[in-house]
């Protein structure tokens, strides 16, 4: 049999070497790692999934929304040629499947492997070498991020390997400075006062086409492969921290993180003092046929194959040699985390080649055919509806809001955590679309929209500011850099902007939002404690993979 081992109903416990019925129900013996999951069932001698089945519907909830309203665009005010169209749509098949495959990865994987290594350096008591194992994760982990590689293409007056190397030291040092930050318990709003009052200083002294690829670096970098490890790390190094802000402890890591490749690109445009980047219009391959429509699939499936194993490798790496030297798991507990990574690495790539050769195009042509509108203020609203859906489709976010429940034993719900970063992406793309529109230079709303930030990080539970600067890295993922900023420098031509200047910066205002929106919600809670006496709700129960959740065929 592909599963051995089974049991009757009645006791899971009492294994059988065959299926022999039930002596109680008279029923055939189950395989017993179905009945002690309750999770996997055989089908035709296969051992399915069920946890994966409900990841690919979750992702469906989130990918079929946005697809609609392209849909109804296309039907309607912006009729767009087959040939994007069928890109698209394909594109949406490959990002429901990578979507559901890699959350199921990271669950799995990610961020047991991320807890564990925080948590075993943490216990090890040598603080020099914690900090320098921050560092060189943090480093390291940055190198493979894909979206790096995105952000280096699009600023050639500096060298592809001068800019990667820079942010990742750049994450690297803050990420070490985070996690002394939770052990030693320093406020995190003063740091991040100081951090951002450095970065809007340097400002003066930045060539302006610098700017808006140094703010939309910050939520470049912070993506799928950074964001579920860094979290899972800052869990398990806070574990034994000293610090007294409570569950706030676990989150801000992401935060800090998201400042180094700022202030690296920004030291880097005052040592280059050169043009930060050019425009290459897009180009849509001709679809005739459905072999077409594969093929254009199939010759970029390599080339972000082989980006998502250069990413996942290095974690793998580190995850060998602290299971080799410390962490000493068992066998069933490492070949679960090993699937795992292999449903991450699936997934992502998957997910990658879906929005970079389907979503990118569409989006593109979209904001040029909107702007060439004789009412083109309606790209306001339609970018506001769609921004409040598409953060749904961030494979990041769902990792963020599960673990912001489980961590905050539900006084803080997923629904809750999702609702506000839609808001704020809402609110961040109708504000971007108005400022490609009009030419209104980034820094008048950056600058007051991190100013209301921090503010709010003074008054509301330290937790809210920690979760709050978290959400905007990992909202500013891979669908905001494929289809958000296309759809902004489509928007741009068509109004004859300058591309450079104007539509870059769109992940910055992503990045930004959500700091707002998030820390207002601790507002809201801090109020309604006050009036009702503290929040008592008994935590809720986990939802945990066990060891034997793999999918065996």
């Amino acid at each position: 049999m592909i599963c051995p081992g089974y049991a009757c109903e009645c006791n899971p416990l009492s294994a059988h070497s065959g299926p022999p019925a039930c002596a109680k129900t008279g029923n055939a013996g189950l395989p017993v790692r179905a009945l002690r999951t309750g999770k996997i069932q055989l089908v035709g001698g296969i051992c399915l999934n069920k946890k994966l089945n409900e990841k690919i519907s979750e992702s469906l909830s989130c990918v079929l929304p946005v697809t609609c309203i392209v849909l109804l665009l296309c039907i309607t005010i912006t009729p767009m040629p087959l040939d994007p169209l069928m890109l698209f749509l394909a594109g949406a098949a490959f990002l429901i499947v990578g979507m559901g495959f890699f959350t199921l990865g990271a669950d799995m994987a990610m961020m047991p492997i991320g807890e564990r290594v925080g948590a075993k350096l943490t216990s090890s008591g040598r603080l020099p070498l914690i900090a320098l194992a921050c560092f060189i994760i943090g480093a390291v982990i940055t190198m493979a991020e894909p979206d790096l590689k995105v952000l280096a293409n699009q600023t050639p007056a500096v060298p592809d390997a001068v800019l990667m190397v820079s942010v990742a030291v750049g994450v690297g040092i803050f990420l070490a400075l985070a996690f002394l930050r939770s052990l030693f318990g320093w406020s995190l709003s003063r740091i991040l006062l100081v951090c951002y009052g450095v970065l809007f200083l340097l400002t003066a002294f930045v060539p302006g086409d610098f700017l808006a690829v140094a703010f939309d670096s910050g939520g470049v970098t912070t993506g799928p492969i950074t964001v579920p490890f860094i979290m899972a790390l800052g869990v398990g190094l806070t574990s034994v921290g000293r610090t007294r802000e409570g569950g706030s402890s676990s989150f801000g890591l992401v935060a800090l993180c998201s400042v180094g490749p700022i202030l690296s690109v920004m030291l880097l445009g005052m040592a280059y003092s050169s043009s930060s980047g050019s425009y290459t219009p897009f180009t849509i391959p001709e679809i005739a046929n459905s072999q077409d429509l594969w093929l254009a699939f199939q010759r970029q499936f390599p080339e972000y194959a082989l980006e998502v194993f250069s990413a996942l490798f290095p974690i793998l790496l580190f995850f060998l040699i602290f299971q080799v030297f410390f962490l000493r798991l068992r066998r069933r507990q490492v070949v679960k985390i090993l699937v795992g990574m292999l449903y991450s690495f699936i997934g992502l790539t998957l997910f990658l080649t879906g929005v970079n050769v389907g979503f990118m195009p569409a989006g593109n042509y979209l904001g040029m055919q909107l702007a060439s509108l004789p009412y083109r203020w309606i790209m306001v609203p339609v970018g506001m509806v769609i921004g409040y859906y598409i953060v749904k489709a961030e494979p990041a976010v769902q990792v963020l809001n599960k673990q912001v429940e489980e961590i905050t034993g539900g006084t803080i719900p997923a629904k809750t955590m999702m609702l506000g970063l839609s808001v704020g992406m809402a609110i961040s793309l109708g504000l971007s679309i108005f400022r490609v529109l009009t030419g209104l230079p980034l820094l008048y709303l950056l600058a007051p929209g991190y100013a209301l930030a921090l503010g709010l990080s003074f008054v509301v539970p330290p937790i809210f500011t920690s979760i709050a600067f978290d959400s905007g890295g990992v909202a500013s993922g891979p669908m905001t850099a494929t289809f958000l900023l296309p759809l902004a420098m489509g928007t741009c031509s068509g109004v004859g902007g300058n591309v450079v200047v104007d539509a870059f910066g769109v992940v910055a205002m992503v990045a930004m939002t959500p700091l707002i929106t998030i820390q207002l919600l601790g507002v809201y809670y801090k109020y309604k404690s006050r009036g009702a006496g503290e929040d008592e709700r008994p935590a809720e129960d986990p939802v945990v993979l066990n060891d034997d959740d793999i999918i065996t065929f």
